[in-house]
């Protein structure tokens, strides 16, 4: 050890640094590591949560999907045209195509008598075939059923080929059909798109934003995957998949060490499919944030540290400074060094002189500093007053430049820009929407009679009929005078675009009206057309259907289609 380094550790500045530095670098690196610790722990068992919360979705949506279509071809069966016994009635195979158009999981509808020949089938597909032998059909014969995966080769010669070549698959539902007096009149049968069940599973990891980090398959009862395709045939799923449980890490087949959960598709169909939903996910995608963080920790914490230090030998030097300068001053006046006029007993005097100066300096300044903080929050005090106000009169006018006065709904302005919006966004995602143009009956007559205030009052008991027909997602307008605009975001069609129409005509015409009486409004409905090219052209085609109902008698909710 050098004579420099043992006089600076035994002076006051490096001892003071190497205890400031030593203790400032313990403390930073100890909370750094436990809380990396804990915050990488955290955020493992949360990767091992969504893993598994993603597979509890899926299998809860798929169960209930399962059950649902089971379900609804059992509620088939029952229909009147169905019971009467007569199943060659075109209404049964008018309720078959309607099924199948309205449901697009389903490829194929048909009923059989007794015998298994198919009497009625949706498309004519398989009409006349005898389907006696088929498992859903012997099955259909005792009870409702539920079918397992299988390739349906005689239905797929007739459905059109899939994009991917392979051949498509399917799964069954079949119900027996009663006449009226309980006897065995045929089987009602459906084969849904195994797509369906891929696609209604894989959802779930989209929902969850795990699309390309996760993998979704579906198991069946003897450990075989049914999906995805790519791992179809390949050996049972590995030991240490916990069933129904948070997940865990195992090794796949391919050598790949996975964040896996497997839970059962609990369907409560009458057919135990025993499916399984299987979600795994790389271990290095799972806990890549953890390890990120803990690599970010310890560089901040190493970066803190240093500071720390660095910190540490400033502040030890500029406490040490003064002492050491006076220690200089008292040798110097000992060594006598200067001039003989500043003796022992004097020096120590002016030292006194100078901490009394100080003293009352700092106490000077202080005085000054709290009158400073006493006029700084009285400051702040009025700046923030300042700023409620401009933001409430902010607020205000936000308020009047978006909103109806009279009705307090959305103002035409405001209406126009959210059009806007939706127009957009469906040109950009295809999601489409619908516009309604509501207009008040007779409206004129009400003015006349009754006089503008009873008017205004109706025009308001409207808005408020308006607001509470329709959801938070939707927009109801002032569009001008006593007509009035919705738009309906997020909206699947015409069908669903006219019965919110006419739950508002409803909503209107059963309201009392003070002064007034009954009302009744005339609607006009329209849905974006990809051939839109701008706003306006959905407005003129709920403006013509309005015109229509108006013309139809008034009291009528309108659809105008789109032309191509």
């Amino acid at each position: 050890m050098s004579v420099q380094t043992s006089l600076l550790l035994h002076s006051f500045r490096g001892r003071l640094a190497l205890c400031f530095g030593g203790l400032s670098l313990l403390v930073l690196l100890s909370v750094g590591l436990y809380f990396g610790h804990m915050a990488t722990q955290q955020l493992g068992q949360a990767a091992r949560e969504k893993v598994h919360s993603a597979a509890q979705a899926a299998a809860d949506l798929l169960g209930a999907n399962l059950r649902e279509r089971e379900l609804e071809i059992a509620l088939l069966s029952m229909a009147p045209h169905f019971t009467r016994g007569d199943l060659k009635n075109p209404e049964l195979l008018e309720s078959l195509q309607r099924r199948k158009l309205l449901r697009r999981e389903f490829a194929w509808l048909g009923v059989a008598d007794v015998e298994g020949q198919v009497l009625q089938a949706s498309d004519g597909l398989l009409a006349g075939v005898s389907v006696a032998q088929r498992p859903w059909f012997m099955a259909a014969m005792k009870g409702v059923y539920v079918g397992d995966l299988h390739e349906a080769k005689l239905l797929a010669k007739l459905l059109p080929q899939q994009a991917d070549g392979e051949p498509p698959r399917f799964i069954d539902f079949a119900a027996p059909i009663r006449d009226r007096q309980g006897r065995l009149v045929g089987v009602v049968g459906a084969h849904a798109h195994w797509n369906w069940v891929t696609e209604t599973v894989q959802s779930t990891l989209a929902q969850r934003q795990m699309g390309g980090e996760a993998e979704i398959l579906i198991v069946d009862k003897s450990g075989n995957v049914l999906y995805p395709r790519a791992l179809a045939g390949n050996a049972q799923l590995p030991k240490g998949v916990p069933e129904g449980a948070a997940s865990s890490v195992a090794r796949w087949n391919d050598g790949i060490e996975y964040l896996s959960s497997e839970v059962p598709v609990s369907a409560g169909t009458s057919s135990d499919l025993g499916w399984r939903i299987v979600v795994r996910q790389s271990i290095d995608l799972a806990l890549a944030p953890a390890h990120e963080l803990r690599r970010q920790l310890l560089a901040l914490g190493l970066a803190a540290a240093l500071l720390a230090t660095l910190v540490a030998i400033w502040l030890a030097r500029s406490i040490s400074r003064p002492i050491e300068q006076l220690a200089t001053a008292a040798r110097r006046v000992q060594q006598r060094s200067d001039a003989p006029r500043y003796p022992a007993a004097g020096g120590l005097q002016e030292i006194d002189q100078l901490s009394e100066a100080m003293r009352s300096m700092t106490d000077s300044l202080l005085s000054h500093e709290r009158e400073l903080e006493a006029l700084n929050q009285t400051l702040e005090q009025q700046v923030q007053q300042r700023t409620e106000a401009l933001a409430a009169a902010n607020a205000e006018l936000e308020r009047l430049a978006t909103r109806d006065a009279l009705t307090g709904l959305a103002n035409r302005r405001s209406f126009d820009e959210r059009l806007l919006a939706c127009f957009q966004t469906a040109r950009r995602t295809g999601r489409g929407f619908a516009l309604l143009l509501l207009d008040a009956d007779h409206f004129k007559r009400v003015n006349d009679q009754h006089g503008h205030t009873v008017g205004d009052q109706v025009l308001q008991q409207l808005g408020q009929l308006l607001k509470a027909s329709i959801r938070s997602i939707d927009l109801a307008a002032r569009y001008g005078g006593e007509e009035f605009a919705v738009l309906l975001p997020e909206t699947a069609g015409l069908d669903e675009a006219a019965a919110v129409a006419d739950k508002i005509r409803a909503a209107v015409a059963l309201a009392d009206f003070p002064a007034v009486g009954r009302m009744t409004i005339s609607v006009g409905v329209a849905s974006w057309h990809a051939a839109d090219t701008d706003p306006l052209r959905l407005v003129q085609r709920a403006d013509k259907g309005l015109y229509a109902a108006k013309g139809a008698g008034r009291n009528q909710v309108m659809v105008e289609k789109a032309t191509t």
